[in-house]
């Protein structure tokens, strides 16, 4: 089966007070989903039109399962906690066989 992935690349950090209410919720919302966290907030180097800020990547056993934890209300009151402390961009994508 190939793996999905969560891709969050944050642009700014305007709000680390709602970023921390996010990262306590969301942590035990992608456990409960079957994801596994990769790459969480390490060092960053960026190139091109990225920027070197937070970054985060979390993979599961299929595409389907990270698109379905993304819906799960657990991750959706997490969002909620998160509103607008960051801006990011949030991909989910599909691994390779």
């Amino acid at each position: 089966m190939v793996k999905g992935y969560w891709v969050s690349a944050y642009r700014t950090i305007t709000d680390p007070e709602k970023l921390a209410a996010y990262n306590k919720l969301a942590g035990p919302a992608v456990k409960a989903a079957g994801g596994q966290s990769l790459a969480r907030g390490g060092r960053v180097v960026a190139y091109d039109a990225g920027i070197a800020e937070r970054t985060v990547l979390i993979e599961f056993d299929s595409f389907e399962q990270a698109v379905a934890a993304h819906a799960s209300t657990a991750y959706q009151e997490a969002l909620a906690a998160l509103a607008d402390g960051v801006e990011r961009d949030f991909r989910i994508i599909e691994g390779l066989d």
